[in-house]
C-alpha cells in the first residue's frame, strides 16, 4: 500500500530523470515516487552524492493524504528563484507522494531570477513527463468461486459491465478474481448473485491501487 488508503489520487509512474541545457548550464531533473518523508530525504541525499560536484542540487517534494507534508530547498541558489517554483509544478500538476531534484552544473551565463525559475519550472515539468504521471484508484478483490457452467455467463457479463478480472484459475471450482472500486464492493457482489443466481461463493481479498497513465 502507499500509506495511506484514500480512493483516488495522482502521482509519478517510476522514478526517472531528464536534462535540460539552458545557456549552458545543465539542469538534470530526478523525479521519484516515495511513500514517505523518509524516502523522499534519503532520495535526496542519493542525488547529492551523486553530484557532490554540482554548483546546486535543489529539491521540492509533497507527501500525504492531504499535501499536508510540503518541502522546498533552493540549494544555494537565489531565494525563491528554484524550490518554490519546482515545489509550485508538483501542486499545479496536483501528484502526492513525490520527490523531484534538481540538479544544475553552472554554465557561465547568469540567468536572472526570471530565468532562475523559468528554468527549474521547466525542469521540474519535463522531469514529471519523463517519469509518467499516474491516476491511482483504490481497489478491492473480489473472490468468487462458481462452478464451470457459469464461466461463459460471467465472462460476458462482466465484460459488458466492465468489471475488470485481475485472474481466473482453474480447480475444482473456477475463481474469479474481480476488481471492484473501494466502496463499490457491494454492488459488484449484488450483481454476481443475481448472474449466478446465489450459485457462487463470494469472498473479498486484498485493497490494491491500480494506475492509469494520463501523461
Amino acid at each position: 500500500m502507499d500509506g495511506f488508503t484514500i480512493p483516488l489520487y495522482k502521482t509519478v509512474k517510476k522514478s526517472d530523470e531528464e536534462t535540460l541545457i539552458i545557456k549552458k548550464s545543465k539542469f538534470i531533473s530526478y523525479v521519484s515516487p516515495v511513500k514517505n518523508e523518509v524516502e523522499a530525504n534519503h532520495f535526496i541525499e542519493m542525488i547529492r552524492k551523486k553530484h557532490w560536484d554540482a554548483t546546486h542540487n535543489c529539491y521540492a517534494y509533497v507527501i500525504g493524504e492531504n499535501s499536508h507534508i510540503q518541502k522546498a530547498s533552493d540549494d544555494g541558489e537565489p531565494s525563491g528563484t528554484a524550490g518554490k517554483p519546482m515545489l509550485e509544478v508538483l501542486k499545479k500538476e496536483g501528484v502526492l507522494n513525490t520527490v523531484v531534484v534538481v540538479t544544475r552544473y553552472f554554465g557561465g551565463i547568469l540567468l536572472g531570477a526570471g530565468g532562475l525559475i523559468r528554468a527549474y519550472s521547466q525542469a521540474t515539468t519535463e522531469g514529471l513527463q519523463k517519469a509518467g504521471i499516474v491516476e491511482r484508484e483504490l481497489h478491492t478483490e473480489i473472490l468468487l468461486d462458481v462452478d464451470y457452467t457459469w464461466i461463459g455467463k460471467l465472462e460476458n457479463e462482466l465484460y459488458n459491465k466492465g468489471y475488470p478480472v485481475k485472474n481466473v484459475e482453474y480447480a475444482e471450482t473456477v475463481r474469479f478474481t474481480i476488481l471492484a472500486k473501494y466502496m463499490f464492493e457491494q454492488q459488484l457482489e449484488k450483481f454476481l448473485v443475481d448472474v449466478t443466481n446465489g450459485q457462487a461463493v463470494i469472498n473479498r481479498g486484498a485493497t490494491l491501487y491500480v494506475d492509469k497513465l494520463l501523461i
